[in-house]
């Protein structure tokens, strides 16, 4: 690298911490220093590569479209350098390990084994965000994510921590005395799906269902989903493997099963793991492996 055409590297984190914070003042007090230094760092930057960064309107600042590519360069630049740092110093070590599941999954399976990894691992902290958006993987953000996905369609190299019949079920009340035995009949009865997701539709399609009327849809979050199904509101998919007590009992009746048809899986962000996050991973493929395979 020829380091007499590169910016000074206290222009470059005046820049971004600017484009981070929204403003010169902020900036400076995420840097320690002045507004006024922030924005003689900016301006040096500008007249250095000879394109304008940043406009200002009245007390607004607004990146340019160089800015903002400059802005994201940064941000990753320096997000690696504070991993390697961090990785040296070990001052990492004791940051949660932030881990993103589905709602549904956080409280059917995750939530009910979370005090064995707690009793076992009491010096690490989890930090868990259930949602049914894709979070993304990145360096101070979410280390790990459990995934699903169609057991035929992925990749033979993912990590498994279940795999999983996936299952219609419904109330007694709710089905009554009928006999389902065409998934056509389904288009009937009210279903609850989760926020995010188009699992009915889905399902209705795999089974060579074309609905000749709206569907009955409710939308919500997973976590909230089986406690609606138990009081009969609707039938929902779902993994047998969360419900299984339920069926047992006959608190609830399986309509249609597909076998070993979903998984759900372990990702992790690229590069090398934290000691703690590694701690987690084994924890989890541990607890994988004491899952009955309902694979055939």
């Amino acid at each position: 690298m020829d380091w007499s055409d590169f910016p000074s590297l206290s222009s470059l984190r005046s820049f971004s911490a600017l484009a981070e914070t929204g403003g010169y003042s902020q900036a400076g007090a995420a840097l320690n220093v002045t507004h006024a230094a922030v924005i003689q760092q900016v301006k040096l930057l500008e007249g250095r590569l000879g394109v304008a960064l940043v406009v200002r309107k009245g007390r607004k600042v607004s990146l340019t479209e160089e800015g903002e590519s400059l802005a994201r360069d940064l941000a990753a630049g320096f997000a690696t350098i504070r991993r390697g740092v961090a990785g040296l110093t070990g001052t990492d070590a004791h940051r949660p390990v932030q881990i993103t599941m589905s709602p549904a999954f956080a409280v059917s399976w995750f939530m009910p084994r979370i005090v064995d990894f707690q009793n076992k691992h009491p010096a690490i902290t989890l930090l868990l965000n259930p949602t049914a958006e894709v979070m993304e993987l990145k360096p101070g953000g979410i280390d790990l994510a459990i995934r699903y996905g169609d057991s035929s369609r992925l990749d033979t190299k993912v990590d498994p921590v279940l795999i999983a019949d996936l299952v219609v079920v419904g109330t007694p009340s709710l089905i009554g005395t009928q006999k389902i035995s065409d998934p056509a009949m389904l288009v009937n009865l009210p279903w609850l799906q989760e926020l995010g997701t188009n699992e009915v539709a889905d399902w209705m399609a795999r089974h060579g269902v074309t609905p000749d009327r709206p569907l009955m849809i409710s939308h919500m979050p997973g976590n909230l989903i089986m406690e609606a199904v138990r009081r009969g509101d609707g039938i929902t998919y779902t993994a047998r493997p969360f419900v299984e007590e339920e069926l047992r009992s006959g608190q609830l009746v399986e309509l249609f099963s597909d076998k070993a048809f979903g998984t759900y899986y372990v990702q992790t962000r690229p590069g090398v793991l934290r000691p703690p996050v590694k701690t987690f991973v084994r924890w989890l493929k541990r607890q994988a492996a004491k899952q009955t395979p309902t694979r055939s």
